[in-house]
C-alpha cells in the first residue's frame, strides 16, 4: 500500500482528531505501516517529543494509535494563542515568534505550504500510508487563498477527503452539502464522501437521508459512527472542558478505599495540557472538575493550578475572581495544592516577565519559595527522575526559569508544606508515583481513600486506542477507505454549484 487520506470536518469539533486516530489504529492492526500528519495546528494542549520538538497532543496521540514514535514531520506548524488576535507560531517544533491574526494570514501562512509538503512527503517515503487531520471547515473561502492544512495539502498531494460531521449537533446534512458547495471544482475533485460522527439511534432512519446526500452530491457515505462516551482524549482546545462538568465525560468508578478523592482543578484563562489531569481522572475514586469560583474549592481535597500560556494573566484573574485568596486559606490550612508548569510560576514569590506578557516584576502568590524569571528560549525537554520513591516521567514546555529559595525538592520544583509545585507535564502518567502522591494527598486531606493497585494508565490509553480502531472497524466501510488510500479520489465526482465564489 501507498498513499493517504485527508480527514476534514464540516466543523471544529466535529471528531476529526479521533477519526484520524481511530483509522491509523485500524490500519496498524491491518499491518500496515502509518503515520499522522497535521499541517498547521492551534492548541495549547502539546508534547515534546523525543527529539525535543513541541507539536500537538492530538498528533502525539495519533502516533501512539498508529504505533511510532511522534516527530515534528507530524506537525510541522503549531499555533499557540495567547490572546484573541495572536499566537506564538511554533515551526519544526521550536518557537519562532509571536504573529497576529492578520500577519499570519497576510502571507507567512502562504510561505509555509512549502515546508509542510517537505515534511508530508519525507513521511510518504517512510510510511505505507499517511492519514492527514483537517483543521475547523475546509470551506472556511475567507482563508483558502492561504490554506496549507485542508484543501491545499489535499491538493499539493492530490490525497482524498472524507468529510466527517458531528450528526448530535444536527444539522449534518445541510453542512456536508454546504461544505462541498463552496468548494472550488478543483477541491471538489478530492472530496470522496462523508463521514457522519456521533450518531444516537437506529441508523436505518438516517438512510435515506444518506440516500439522498448521495442524490444531491454525487458521494457517498463512508460509515456511520455511534455516539460513544469517553473518546475525546487529548483534544486540541477546551471546547470540550465543561466548566461544571467532570473531565472527558468518565464514569467515576467506586473507590478502591472507604473515601473518594475530589480534585478541583482551576480553569485559568489560555489553560494549556490540561490533559495533565487526565491520569487522575482515570483512577477509580477519584472525581475531577473544573471550577472558576472560589467557593468550588472548599470541599476539595486537592487543587490543581494547571499551565496557562499566560502565567502573568492567569494570576491576574485568580485575583480578579477570589480564588487566589482561597488558595491561600488552602495554604495555610494545611490542604493540598499542586501548581504545574505555569500554575507552578504564579504559586511563587516573584515573577518577572519581560517575554510572555511583558509586565515586568510582579508579585506571585508567595506559596512557595521560588523566583521566576521568563527567558526569551523556551525550555523544551522530556526529564526523567524519581518523586516520593518512584520513577516518574514527563516533559517541559515553558519561557520561565524557577530559582527555587527553598522547600523540600519536588521533581524540578518543589514542596513547602501542603503546597507542591513543578514544570513537568504528564507526571501523573506515571502510576507509581501517580498512587504515591494520591496517598499523601489522602493522608494531608484526612480521607481514608486508596488509590487501586493495578490501575495502569499506559493500559487504559491503549485500551482507548483500540475502541477508536474499533470503530472504524466495525462502523466505517473499511472497503471504501483502503481504496481511496490507495487510489485516490474516484474519477468523474460531480460539480456541486455554486463552487468558491
Amino acid at each position: 500500500m501507498s498513499g493517504g487520506l485527508l480527514v476534514a470536518g464540516t466543523t471544529s469539533d466535529a471528531g476529526k482528531s479521533v477519526v484520524t486516530a481511530g483509522i491509523c489504529r485500524w490500519l496498524v492492526r491491518r499491518g500496515v505501516k502509518v503515520a499522522p500528519f497535521k499541517a498547521q495546528n492551534m492548541s495549547l494542549n502539546s508534547f515534546v517529543t523525543r527529539e525535543g520538538a513541541e507539536i500537538g497532543r492530538a498528533q502525539a496521540m495519533q502516533a501512539q494509535a498508529a504505533r511510532v514514535e511522534p516527530t515534528a514531520l507530524m506537525n510541522p506548524v503549531l499555533l499557540k494563542p495567547g490572546s484573541d488576535r495572536s499566537s506564538q507560531v511554533v515551526l519544526m517544533g521550536k518557537p519562532v515568534g509571536e504573529m497576529s491574526a492578520r500577519g499570519y494570514h497576510g502571507g507567512r501562512q502562504e510561505a509555509l505550504l512549502g515546508t509542510v509538503t517537505d515534511c508530508l512527503t519525507q513521511l510518504r517515503g517512510t510510511y505505507d500510508a499517511v492519514i492527514c487531520e483537517g483543521a475547523g471547515s475546509p470551506a472556511e473561502i475567507n482563508l483558502r487563498r492561504t490554506d496549507i492544512v485542508n484543501m491545499g495539502i489535499a491538493r499539493a498531494a492530490r490525497f482524498p477527503v472524507v468529510v466527517v460531521g458531528d450528526i448530535d449537533r444536527g444539522g449534518v446534512f445541510a453542512s456536508f452539502f454546504g461544505t462541498t458547495a463552496l468548494l472550488s471544482p478543483e477541491d471538489q475533485s478530492l472530496v470522496a464522501g462523508y463521514l457522519v460522527n456521533k450518531f444516537r439511534g437506529d441508523v436505518s432512519l438516517l438512510e435515506p437521508g444518506l440516500d439522498m446526500l448521495h442524490g444531491l452530491t454525487g458521494r457517498r457515505t463512508y460509515g456511520v459512527l455511534p455516539f460513544t462516551h469517553g473518546l475525546g482524549i487529548d483534544e486540541e482546545d477546551g471546547l470540550r472542558v465543561s466548566m461544571r462538568g467532570t473531565v472527558r465525560e468518565p464514569a467515576v468508578s467506586a473507590p478502591y478505599g472507604e473515601d473518594v478523592l475530589r480534585v478541583a482543578v482551576c480553569a485559568v484563562p489560555l489553560m494549556s495540557n490540561f490533559t495533565d489531569v487526565d491520569a487522575l481522572a482515570a483512577e477509580p475514586g477519584v472525581v475531577v472538575r473544573f471550577a472558576d469560583r472560589a467557593e468550588e474549592l472548599a470541599d476539595a481535597d486537592l487543587v490543581i493550578v494547571p499551565g496557562t500560556r499566560g502565567t502573568v494573566r492567569a494570576l491576574e484573574w485568580l485575583r480578579e475572581r477570589g480564588l487566589a485568596d482561597a488558595l491561600a486559606r488552602r495554604a495555610s490550612e494545611g490542604r493540598p495544592v499542586l501548581g504545574v508548569c505555569g500554575g507552578f510560576q504564579l504559586l511563587g514569590e516573584h515573577i518577572d516577565d519581560t517575554v510572555e506578557s511583558r509586565a515586568g516584576a510582579v508579585d506571585g502568590l508567595g506559596l512557595l519559595p521560588v523566583r521566576v524569571r521568563f527567558a526569551v528560549e523556551k525550555t523544551l525537554g522530556r526529564p526523567v527522575g524519581e518523586a516520593l520513591g518512584e520513577p516518574v516521567e514527563g516533559y517541559e514546555i515553558h519561557h520561565g526559569v524557577a530559582e527555587v529559595l527553598g522547600g523540600t525538592p519536588f521533581l524540578d520544583g518543589c514542596r513547602a508544606g501542603s503546597v507542591w509545585g513543578t514544570h513537568w507535564h504528564g507526571s501523573l502518567e506515571s502510576d507509581g508515583f501517580r498512587r504515591a502522591f494520591l496517598r499523601e494527598v489522602a493522608a494531608v486531606a484526612g480521607r481514608r481513600f486508596v488509590p487501586a493497585p493495578d490501575t495502569s494508565f499506559g493500559v487504559l490509553r491503549e485500551e482507548q486506542l483500540d475502541r477508536l480502531g474499533d470503530l472504524i472497524e466495525e462502523h466505517a466501510d473499511t472497503d471504501g477507505l483502503l481504496a481511496l488510500i490507495e487510489s485516490g479520489a474516484p474519477a468523474g465526482l460531480p460539480f456541486v454549484p455554486p463552487g468558491a465564489p
